[in-house]
């Protein structure tokens, strides 16, 4: 059977994907099953991967040999929301007006995600020697967590890649460092009591901010500790708190606070470190505070999200083939995570690599440039003729 399936240009692809409300806390599949529709026109097998709820996919699909690793294309598939944002006009239907493309995702990342899928018929036409993956997630912009389901079956009962290129906008510069981005919520559980007689209670609120304390101290330890490849901005890792809440009145000693904080680290911390040191805070000084006038409370501290760093690995295949495709001979950092750091941990080179830039992402008109993205289709080409030939 030969391929019949409707040829579509990047920017006509763009179109179709950006009409699919994918935000995050929505499900993907009405785009998984687009997507699914497409492969299947021209005939290109593919496996789809779904959460454990069955409300969201990831897909892995393979253009050329079936029966050996090759390069893959990754992208996510979801978008951050929209809501309060003062777009110009509908953000799920692309917008082209003065050399950009405008639509929620239209850079981060399904821009990546329509060039590989529109060029397919270009890539079925090379004959590929090396296959070419092109792997969709979910999940990214919220835990990262929605390619890791897919990564365990490479190398298993789907052939492991020689390198993968994480389509981040990066404006087709090579990425290969990136922080890890760990979140956290820490609760903690006192008694309440009236104010005047505070030896009646365990106060949560104020024993949340002696550990907050903590981290300040463990942050200012991190921008001491410093980066050595002085590569990073800024140069050290980061330890955040962005929300607490807690209490009830100014006279009631609280009963609960609750406080979400990160780290954003650098390639080489330790993931442990930080968590290991705030849970040595809380038993040795935090708990015996809380708890000075009786057994009131207790406190937890439960991990959010855990987003790998990408640490560098010069003259991987991953770098040196990204480099030669984009015509470039150095290798920079970026200050957001991305879902390369799960393909690395899992012993595959990864680079992230993709057109537009990621100042444009996340806001209202959202855009990527027709430069860019046919730029991208340039590199993706480049990336074909490689395959073709080895």
């Amino acid at each position: 059977m030969s391929p019949n399936g409707q040829r579509l240009t990047p920017l006509e692809m763009l179109a179709k994907l950006v009409a699919f409300d994918t935000e995050s806390a929505k499900s993907n599949l009405s785009l998984i099953e687009f997507v699914e529709g497409y492969l299947q026109s021209w005939n290109v097998p593919y496996v789809r991967v779904p959460n454990e709820t069955g409300d969201k996919a990831a897909l892995y699909a393979t253009i050329g040999p079936q029966d050996k690793g090759g390069i893959v294309l990754s992208g996510h598939t979801d978008v951050v929301p929209v809501a309060g944002q003062a777009w110009t006009s509908d953000p799920f239907t692309l917008r082209v007006e003065n050399g950009r493309a405008y639509g929620r995702g239209a850079v981060d990342m399904k821009a990546f995600d329509a060039l590989a899928l529109a060029l397919i018929p270009e890539f079925q036409a090379a004959n590929l020697k090396t296959p070419i993956h092109i792997m969709l997630s979910y999940d990214e912009e919220t835990t990262c967590l929605g390619v890791v389901d897919t990564i365990r079956r490479l190398g298993r009962d789907l052939p492991l890649p020689k390198a993968v290129i994480v389509g981040e906008p990066t404006m087709l510069e090579i990425v290969d460092a990136h922080k890890s981005v760990v979140t956290f919520t820490t609760t903690v559980h006192g008694s309440e009591a009236h104010s005047s007689k505070p030896y009646l209670g365990a106060s949560a609120v104020m024993t949340a901010a002696e550990m907050i304390g903590e981290l300040n101290r463990i942050g200012d330890e991190m921008m001491e500790r410093g980066d050595t490849s002085g590569r990073f901005d800024p140069p050290y890792t980061t330890v955040h708190v962005g929300v607490i809440s807690g209490g009830t009145a100014r006279n009631i000693i609280s009963k609960s606070c609750t406080f979400h904080w990160e780290f954003r680290g650098l390639p080489n911390q330790d993931p442990n470190e930080i968590p290991d040191r705030l849970e040595k805070f809380a038993q040795e000084v935090a708990l015996k505070r809380l708890n000075r006038f009786g057994d009131f409370g207790h406190i937890e501290t439960k991990v959010h999200a855990h987003v790998p760093g990408l640490a560098p690995e010069p003259g991987s295949f991953a770098e040196t083939l990204a480099l030669r495709l984009a015509g470039k001979n150095r290798t920079h950092t970026v200050p957001f995570g991305t879902e390369a750091g799960h393909f690395q941990a899992a012993g595959i080179p990864t680079v992230v690599c993709g057109p537009g830039s990621i100042d444009q992402a996340h806001q209202a008109d959202e855009y990527i440039t027709l430069d860019q993205l046919e730029a991208g289709a340039a590199f993706m080409r480049r990336l074909a003729a490689t395959c073709a030939s080895s």
